[in-house]
């Protein structure tokens, strides 16, 4: 199967196709595009991919614009931070919708189902199958975030509430909550596990390093080639906190919901 991944944020990029490779080493990844402009250039120039997997908000707006600009034939898995596009993404050839972080069990479902309309009918009944999605998506159970974590002090476990996290930090194997107060905890899951367990609209994975609250984002200010570096609060040790240029649009759409 060949694949064009449509995704302006380079880790979500690399952890699409570390996902995708564990679950079939033999799937080929045609292309990768950040834009809807890059998208549409591509589209244009290759035969179509049998699968696309399309971030909704690329460094240049939405990506429903690209269906504007010309006509896309291939089957669409969207995947995205925020649900509330899921309607509209339906409407155009879409055999599923993945929240962020993407999780492996996620991955395989959309595949399989992808799979099953191929073998159904060469996938020219997708459209028939949208109100049976779409009612899928009404009938999927509210996301429920942690409220709070069990964390380690010495010898001693503590339960800290997630609203009094400022931040999380990846040092090394080890990861480690900040709270608002400036205590520092151990606590036992990475940085990726965390994703799927905080809420979007709150925390935001910043870097490889860093999970961080929006009120706890002090400053911003603008680095070189097209990166932010941010002050958080509390401060870090000896750490500056980037935003990478492919991920920094996406980051300030975030910050500004």
């Amino acid at each position: 199967m060949n694949i064009l991944i449509v995704e302006d944020e380079q880790l979500g990029y690399e952890r699409l196709v570390r996902l995708l490779q564990d679950i079939d080493p033999e799937l080929v990844i045609l292309g990768h595009t950040v834009s809807i402009h890059t998208t549409v250039a591509w589209l244009e120039k290759h035969p179509a991919p049998d699968l696309i997997f399309m971030d909704i908000e690329l460094s240049d707006g939405q990506c429903f614009e690209i269906f504007n600009q010309l006509e896309v034939t291939s089957p669409i898995i969207f995947t995205t931070s925020y649900d509330e596009y899921a309607l509209r993404a339906f409407k155009v050839n879409s055999v599923d919708y993945l929240l962020k972080p993407i999780r492996k069990e996620e991955l395989q479902r959309s595949l399989q189902k992808w799979r099953g309309f191929k073998q159904a009918d060469g996938l020219t009944g997708l459209q028939s199958q949208i109100e049976t999605l779409l009612q899928e998506f009404r009938l999927r159970p509210e996301v429920k975030y942690r409220h709070r974590f069990l964390v380690k002090q010495g010898q001693r476990l503590l339960s800290v509430e997630v609203n009094e996290v400022a931040w999380f930090h990846a040092d090394g194997k080890l990861c480690f909550i900040k709270t608002r107060e400036n205590q520092r905890y151990l606590i036992d899951y990475s940085l990726e596990e965390l994703e799927g367990m905080l809420d979007p609209q709150k925390f935001y994975r910043i870097n490889r390093a860093y999970i961080a609250h929006h009120k706890s984002i002090k400053n911003i200010n603008a680095y070189f080639k097209g990166k932010l570096i941010l002050q958080l609060s509390p401060a870090t040790e000896n750490n500056d906190v980037i935003v990478s240029k492919e991920k920094s649009s996406a980051f300030k759409k975030w910050l500004g919901k």
